[in-house]
């Protein structure tokens, strides 16, 4: 093992060669680590406003899109609702007409079916 350079400290005068100023038992560093603190705490204090004025307008947009969200889930259930009773109706009316209708009824879908089948070739 090298005994040459065995503490990994440096010397006060170590550190003063590298541009450091001298230590002085503790006060120097204990005022920069005050005024570090001090700046942060007063960057916070600046960057609060803006931070929930953020969070506001992001509440708000997302109030909106909820709210327009329900109303199209709304419309949609309406339309449902209304293409259902739409559908019954239809299907209620073409049972009547078939009732009053036999024969031309089974005309009219033999016809239909020898157009589809033209068609589909």
């Amino acid at each position: 093992m090298d005994s040459t350079n065995s503490n990994p400290t440096t010397s006060p005068t170590d550190a003063t060669s590298a541009g450091f100023p001298p230590s002085d038992g503790g006060s120097a560093s204990g005022n920069a680590t005050d005024s570090v603190h001090s700046a942060i705490d007063e960057a916070a204090r600046y960057a609060q406003p803006a931070i929930d004025r953020a969070a506001a307008m992001a509440h708000q947009a997302t109030d909106k899109v909820s709210s327009a969200g329900g109303e199209s889930a709304d419309w949609v259930n309406e339309r449902s609702e209304q293409l259902l009773l739409t559908q019954k109706k239809v299907v209620e009316d073409t049972c009547k007409y078939i009732s009053a209708n036999p024969l031309k009824s089974i005309g009219i879908a033999l016809v239909a079916g020898f157009l589809i089948s033209r068609i589909a070739r």
